[in-house]
């Protein structure tokens, strides 16, 4: 059978997990697909976990980078060596949904679009030591719920909040002939590509589908629950600020804000809580610098009260 699809799976010290990304490839209903795992030189058992997979399994390839070199550099590995039609994304330490590969490949190879984005849940941890799937989130429902075929920005421009890499499919030659490649060193590094993706596309489908079970670590040790250190902090706020300046020199205007208007309701509050206690003042300066930045793309009336309160305070640091 030839292969339809390549899944990347980059994983960094993840041996806790990987065992059930890997199985969630497995399961797919969709079988004609292979696997690039990255081994981004973790020190735990992530690259025999691997190699143990390859060895029973000849769809999988296995890589690994002699010296840790981030995410993104992991993705872009994978990347250079994709040679099928299509390609998606699995972190190590999150699981597909069964159908996952089914539905994105079989929509986006129908329609003909660029790429094709599906909705995603938290798995959280339980009482029982395990972990628990959460419900589809408001803000990604915005953006997948109802189902569209051959859809831009220009008409659907809630899309713009999905920014995760690994809840699209997308055609290999949209890479290709874009140049598109993760930033290598940062974190967030998913979130300018992927309005990099919206605004370069020529079309893109969306399905309500939840594709992805994305795993909020018991551990803490996942870089999203990192907000509180400064160096994570500029990041995300690099991420955040480059993902809206993707969007304002494509012009796309009511994307902007649809994405500020997100950021504003959902990223911001937590941050000002966390300035307001922060031992460090340039934490409450970057976020003060970030907010102002923010203002003019603002509409205040709109915003719900703990937005406009978040943008108020941090406007003043």
């Amino acid at each position: 059978m030839t292969p339809a699809v390549t899944v990347i799976v980059p994983g960094y010290d993840v041996a806790l997990y990987a065992a059930e990304a890997l199985e969630s490839l497995r399961a797919q209903t969709r079988t004609d697909w292979v696997a690039i795992l990255v081994d981004d030189a973790s020190n735990d058992d992530t690259g025999r976990l691997f190699d143990a997979a390859a060895a029973h399994d000849e769809r999988f390839t296995v890589i690994h980078h002699p010296r840790q070199r981030g995410l993104g550099a992991a993705r872009n590995t994978g990347l250079d060596l994709v040679r099928t039609p299509f390609v998606g994304f699995l972190d190590a330490d999150d699981r597909l949904a069964p159908r996952a590969l089914e539905r994105l490949v079989g929509t986006v190879a129908a329609s003909g679009s660029d790429f094709a984005v599906g909705a995603y849940v938290r798995l959280r941890p339980d009482t029982a030591g395990g972990y628990e799937a959460g419900s589809v989130q408001p803000w990604v429902a915005a953006a997948t719920d109802p189902a569209r075929v051959g859809t831009t920005l220009a008409r659907h421009p809630e899309a713009s909040g999905n920014i995760v890499a690994w809840s699209k499919v997308s055609r290999a030659d949209l890479w290709q002939r874009t140049g598109l490649r993760f930033p290598v060193g940062k974190a967030y590094e998913d979130q300018v590509v992927a309005q990099q993706m919206y605004t370069r596309a020529r079309a893109f489908d969306v399905i309500p589908d939840v594709v992805v079970e994305w795993r909020e670590r018991a551990d803490g040790s996942s870089i999203t629950q990192h907000k509180s250190e400064l160096p994570v902090l500029r990041d995300y706020l690099e991420a955040l600020s480059g993902g809206i300046a993707v969007l304002d020199a494509a012009g796309q205007q009511r994307a902007v804000a649809s994405r500020v208007r997100l950021i504003l309701g959902m990223d911001l509050p937590p941050l000002v809580d966390i300035a307001r206690h922060h031992p460090d003042d340039a934490y409450r300066r970057a976020l003060g610098s970030f907010a102002r930045a923010l203002t003019p793309h603002a509409e205040p009336g709109s915003l719900p009260d703990a937005a406009a309160t978040a943008l108020a305070a941090a406007c003043l640091w």
